[in-house]
Formats: structure tokens, sequence, C-alpha cells
């Protein structure tokens, strides 16, 4: 295991409850995100919104403010060290989730998450900047798949969970359990979680540092290719979230039933990092995600076919399983594309992070709400999107790499 000098105190965390640190981090926005689902028709209701498509943006609008944050969070936490920068957002966050209980307009609610979304940045930023600063490598990879087996168990039930609290009470119990999450962590954190930015390796923060940081970042190859291919990649699955409660309800009459087969289709994504987390050690990180990018195009490309040449609703099996292969794809691709765009840049994590997950977060949000907004009761701009982005993601990925696909940079261990 590769790491790097960081604070030691005889209460450090263990691996296994660091990776559930850094999951839940992480798991803030997915909750935030997914649990709002089930939720969004009695919001709809609420403020009276005249296109029910529009009821998407309490997801985009949180999306924005995500990567609109992350820009401010990773210089700042190079400079004065992670703990201080992760606590401000978690704060931003719970004020932002108690100004919701109040809003009186829909306008006012989507300000308010998308000053969620600001707030949640930090853990996201600080968490992947706390990873790079103790782990590199395969090794890197490997934690972050251990992470999003945590990490993807939130989505899986958030939506069941915001059904369940919607029977306690009006949609504003949602953000009141949100509410109570943001201080649950926040209080963990500051209690468990050690600062892993050493005072002699801070950088003193002036514009000049600033531009060396970002120039390095969009200079370095493999971090802006993959960082490219992410956000395109993040489209469809943004776009599935967004459009998940109409299409399920809508044109599979689903009902209740909704949140279990969400949960279902989610559950590929932890059986994927389970896999993603025992193999890239012994494979590598490029062999097994590119290998996951040419099979999530396939598989989006026979799922086209179907829906446009053979039936334009097949059944709830096939698509969940489609759909399910597409985010197993996703899982395994996810880990690896973060942690080689990121390894490159160790000396500038925190800054590198807040590059990645801004570009990656917004332009999943720009073409997950497309994707979205472009649904008209059928199944074709969720699967044609699956299949336009993951398109153009391969040949990102491809141009970074030279054309030269499945080659391992890094020797297996002995």
């Amino acid at each position: 295991m590769t790491t790097h000098d960081t604070e030691k105190t005889a209460a450090a965390p263990s691996f296994v409850e660091f990776v559930a640190i850094v999951a839940m981090l992480m798991a803030l926005t997915a909750l935030s995100v997914d649990i709002m689902l089930p939720a969004l028709p009695a919001i709809d209701d609420y403020f009276a919104i005249a296109d029910d498509n529009d009821r998407q943006l309490v997801v985009t609008a949180y999306m924005l403010g995500f990567a609109a944050g992350q820009p401010l969070y990773g210089p700042l936490s190079d400079r004065f060290g992670r703990k201080p920068m992760l606590m401000i957002g978690l704060v931003i966050f719970v004020l932002a989730s108690l100004g919701t209980l109040f809003a009186e307009s829909y306008e006012w609610l989507l300000l308010l998450r998308a000053a969620q979304g600001i707030g949640s940045a930090s853990p996201r930023v600080v968490g992947l900047a706390v990873v790079r600063d103790r782990f590199g490598g395969r090794d890197m990879a490997r934690v972050m798949s251990f992470v999003m087996m945590i990490f993807v168990t939130l989505p899986m039930i958030a939506p069941a969970l915001g059904s369940g609290v919607l029977l306690l009470g009006s949609w504003h119990m949602v953000f009141l359990l949100l509410l109570v999450v943001g201080v649950a962590i926040a209080l963990w954190m500051q209690v468990r979680l050690p600062e892993t930015r050493p005072v002699d390796q801070r950088e003193p923060l002036s514009l000049r540092w600033l531009g060396h940081a970002l120039k390095q970042t969009v200079t370095t190859r493999e971090t802006l290719g993959y960082t490219i291919a992410v956000a395109f990649i993040f489209g469809p699955l943004l776009g599935y979230i967004n459009s998940a409660q109409q299409i399920f309800i809508d044109v599979f009459d689903l009902g209740h039933l909704f949140p279990l087969f969400f949960a279902i289709i989610a559950a590929a994504l932890a059986l994927a990092a389970f896999i993603n987390g025992r193999l890239v050690v012994r494979v590598g990180m490029r062999p097994l995600a590119h290998f996951a990018l040419v099979a999530f195009v396939a598989i989006a490309a026979v799922h086209a076919c179907i829906i446009l040449f053979v039936d334009a609703v097949p059944s709830i099996w096939l698509f969940s399983g489609l759909i399910a292969a597409n985010l197993f794809c996703f899982g395994v691709m996810m880990p690896n594309f973060n942690a080689m765009a990121m390894e490159p840049l160790g000396e500038i994590a925190g800054t590198a992070a807040s590059f990645v997950g801004a570009i990656t977060t917004a332009g999943g949000a720009v073409f997950g709400w497309y994707v979205g907004h472009l649904y008209d009761g059928t199944l074709v701009p969720l699967v044609v999107g699956y299949l336009v982005l993951g398109g153009i993601a391969f040949l990102i990925v491809l141009y970074t790499e030279r054309g030269r696909l499945f080659q391992p940079h890094h020797a297996p261990p002995h």
C-alpha cells in the first residue's frame, strides 16, 4: 500500500473506518439527489409547476451548485488544510437544508437546492483529495472501489427512504431528514477525520500559484481527457435519474413499486464496485475501465435498436436488465477514470479534485438535464442519450490514449 506522510494520532481511523468516512462524504450528494425522486410529484403539486419536466430542476439545480462549489474548496484545502474546508461546506449544506423548510416559492427552493449543492461540493472534493493524500496508483483505485460499494448503497435505498418519509408528512420531511444527516456527518468528521494535508506541504494561496496549478491540471493529457470523458458518461446516468420517476410510473405503470425497481437496478453499481475492487490491483485500471466503456456503448446500441426497431416499450425486465448492465459498466469506469485523472497530480490533489469534480459534474448535469428534459412519454430520449453520450466518451478516451486501449501503465504487485 502506497502512503504519503500524514498526520498520525493514536485515534486515527482504521482502514475500514477511513473508507466509511470517505464514502459518507461522497454519498451525501447521492442521497441528496435520489431521496428527492419520490417527492417530485408532491413538490410539483405544491408549487403548481406548469411543465411536469421542470420538476427535474430540483435535481439539476443541486448538481449545478455542486459543480460551481468545487473549484473553491480544492485550492483552499491545499492551502489551509482539508478539514477546515470540509467543515465550512457541511455548515453551508446544513443551513441550506434548514432554509428549504421555509421556501415559499419554487424559485427559492431551487436557489436553496443550489446552495445545498455548493455546500456538499466540499465533502466531494475533500474526500477525493484525502484519498489521494494517502494513496496512489492502483491502491487509490482499490480504495475508491470500496468507497463506491458504500456510496452506491444509499442510491439503492434512497427512493424507498424518501417514500417512507413522505408517509410521515409532506415533502418538507425529506429536507428535514437531509438536515439531520448533514449534522450527523459534520459531527462524525469533526471527531474522527484527521488532517491529511501537513502544514509543510501547504502552498501560499496566490493567483500565481493557482494559475500554475490550473495550467498543470489542464495540460496533463490524462487528467483533461478522462475528466471530459467522465462528464459525457455521467450525463446518461443523471438523465436516467432525472426521468426515472416519470418512466417507471408513466411508461411502465409501476406505481409504488418504483423505489423497488430503482433499487434493484442500482444494485448493479454495488456489484461493479465489488468486482472492480477485487480485480483492479491485479488487472489494472485501464484494461478494466476500457473494457467497461466499450461494453457500455455496445449495450446502449443494442438497447437503442430494440426501442427504435423492435418494441418501443419492451418488458420492464428487459429494460431494467439493460439499464442495470449499463450501470454496471458505469460502476467499473468511474473509480478508475477518476483515479487515472487524479494520479499525475498528487502535489495539487485538492485543486485537481476541484477541477475534475467541477467539469464532470457540470457537464453531467447539463447533459443529464437535456436528456431528461427531452422525455416525451417514451424511452427514446433516454436510450439514445446513453448511446450518443457514451459514444462521444469512447472517442475522447481513444484520443487520450492515442488509440492504444487496454494497456496497463503500472506493473501488478508481486
